[in-house]
């Protein structure tokens, strides 16, 4: 007779191991965890994907989720397809998605592609070329030795210099400064032009200055701080070996404020107020580019992003001078972390042609990186 047992480890084999414990299949229809896991991560990143394409640029909010690091686009659903291995059962139909999303990111991701191709980044200039420098200078001397930040511009050697930031940043915010003597004194025979927090140096004469959307021209009067909340765009039109080109300096404000708590109803009424301010200098400086007859360069700080639909105008309109690039990814912000964000861009039209578009180092004196460009007048 076989006797009947209630003991609890009947089932199990010598090592007392259970057949679930040994790695036997989960129950029917039921996919194991770090599928599901796979499934799910996928399928918000898609979810993430598809809300950019139809959000951004037109809900004030997505502001916010549009800060993430272009390089991500590609990035994520890489990593995503590199663990399809563990999904088994849905690793076909997951495989697909993943690299479908790979193709929508790739342009989000602020990749310079040209880099790749022969004959690809700097070309050879012949004739007449200008040499042009643009950066953000992060309040300008204030936080900097003076006399390190004046050698640094000094070192670019530049024919025309499209600068931001020129103030000062105290704890009610931004301050006027007032450095033209000393400008004038370490640029001699640059012709110098100011609005707001917007400088222009030029060694060639300057014939005009005309205002863009809500802008004054320089000079035009109005207290500092009134200046530099409306005037984001300096033009200036150069007469350089006897044809005029225009130059466009520019800083579109930034999204946020970190000051305050995204617990606080202050922070999201800032982003909405900064959204309407940023379409409305984009749209002055892309209608006044636009419809200029002067060769344009376009330059400066843009707080946006390659993964953003804001400078979508400006892209489509004008040539983006990254071809010119030798940088895979490049980018301007922050130079003290990782600098994942390209903020800073550089436009021309058909009448200028770009030869050689590099990021410099700013040697610790601002977080941006400064764009320099050698540049010469298309026939």
């Amino acid at each position: 007779m076989t006797a009947v047992t209630d003991d609890p480890t009947a089932g199990q084999d010598a090592s007392g191991a259970s057949d679930t414990a040994r790695g036997a299949p989960p129950p029917a229809g039921r996919w194991p965890l770090r599928t599901r896991a796979l499934v799910a991560a996928t399928a918000l990143w898609a979810l993430f994907t598809v809300l950019g394409y139809a959000l951004s640029g037109r809900w004030w909010l997505w502001l916010l989720p549009d800060l993430a690091p272009p390089p991500f686009f590609l990035l994520v659903p890489a990593v995503l397809l590199a663990l399809t291995w563990w999904a088994v059962p849905v690793r076909r139909w997951l495989t697909a998605a993943l690299v479908l999303l790979l193709v929508l990111g790739a342009p989000r991701a602020g990749v310079n592609w040209s880099a790749l191709t022969p004959g690809g980044g700097p070309v050879a200039a012949r004739g007449d070329t200008l040499k042009v420098f643009s950066w953000n200078t992060l309040y300008w001397d204030s936080s900097d030795d003076p006399g390190e930040f004046y050698r640094y511009l000094k070192a670019k050697d530049a024919d025309v210099y499209l600068l931001q930031e020129y103030l000062a940043w105290e704890d009610d915010g931004p301050q006027e400064i007032d450095e033209l003597a000393r400008i004038r004194a370490e640029f001699p025979g640059y012709e110098v032009e100011v609005l707001g927090e917007l400088v222009t140096l030029s060694r060639f004469p300057v014939v005009a200055t005309p205002p863009v959307g809500p802008s004054r021209a320089p000079g035009s009067g109005g207290p500092w701080r009134e200046v530099f909340a409306r005037d984001k765009v300096l033009r200036t039109d150069v007469d350089v070996r006897g044809r005029v080109v225009s130059f466009y300096n520019a800083h579109v404000p930034v999204q946020l404020d970190i000051e305050r708590s995204p617990l606080s109803g202050g922070f999201y009424r800032t982003v909405r107020e900064r959204d309407a301010q940023r379409r409305a200098h984009f749209a002055a400086l892309e209608k006044d580019a636009a419809a200029n007859t002067h060769p344009v360069l376009i330059s400066g700080d843009f707080n946006t992003t390659p993964s953003m639909r804001d400078i979508g105008g400006l892209r489509d309109t004008f040539r983006d001078a990254l071809p010119a690039s030798g940088d895979l990814l490049p980018g301007t912000w922050n130079t003290a972390g990782l600098g994942l964000w390209r903020l800073d861009w550089t436009f021309t039209d058909d009448g200028l042609r770009v030869h050689r578009y590099a990021f410099t180092d700013p040697a610790g004196l601002s977080d941006h990186r400064g764009q320099d460009l050698l540049v010469s007048l298309a026939p």
